[in-house]
């Protein structure tokens, strides 16, 4: 009989812990907050400097982009890839409803502290949010300081990617020097130098 009553009393201990459980995944998946939740996760495993970019050897023949890429500014002033012709560009594409995207987004405005005052080296954030205001609220609300744009166009086949945060390094003369899928660490020594030296060849 003794028995019988501690199983019982294990049981709904269990039913009541794996209640909360679920009742907490509930009110974060309701409330959007689940995104913010795993991108903190997320970030902490960026914290390890497992996941970093790829850096690829600067003798490297890289292939032509193509800078027919339309997307607008906060002030919804239409601009392209063409108009950042002669400079590095770091080009992340995003959305604030992506946890890996939120997560790696503190070391890219670390890598754009260090290097917005570089000559020859430009940022583009774009934004894949239907609703653009949301895109800005974000930065305001993290105090980010990142140029942030959003699509106007079809994206050509370049940057055609099925992963969000995708990253691309464009050189100065239009080549694509690095394509990063998935989230990465970005505000490192190397990666800083890779920028640097594509801005001074």
């Amino acid at each position: 009989m003794t028995d019988q009553k501690e199983k019982a009393k294990s049981r709904k201990r269990s039913f009541i812990e794996w209640g909360a459980i679920v009742a907490v995944i509930l009110f974060l998946y309701v409330t959007g907050l689940h995104t913010q939740v795993i991108g903190t996760m997320q970030r902490g495993l960026l914290a390890t400097g497992f996941i970093k970019p790829s850096i690829p050897e600067l003798t490297k023949d890289f292939p032509v982009a193509n800078r027919d890429f339309y997307f607008a500014d906060i002030n919804d002033r239409v601009t392209s890839l063409n108009e950042f012709e002669g400079e590095v560009v770091f080009m992340n594409i995003w959305a604030t409803w992506c946890p890996p995207c939120i997560a790696e987004m503190p070391s890219i405005e670390a890598l754009y502290n260090s290097l917005k005052d570089q000559d020859n080296v430009k940022f583009v954030l774009v934004s894949v949010d239907e609703d653009f205001d949301r895109a800005k609220e974000f930065m305001a609300r993290r105090n980010f300081d990142l140029p942030i744009y959003h699509f106007r166009t079809k994206v050509p086949g370049t940057y055609e990617s099925t992963v969000i945060p995708t990253t691309y390094v464009i050189s100065k003369d239009g080549r694509l020097a690095l394509e990063k899928r998935g989230l990465a660490k970005y505000d490192t020594p190397e990666f800083e130098s890779f920028m640097i030296e594509l801005a001074n060849i």
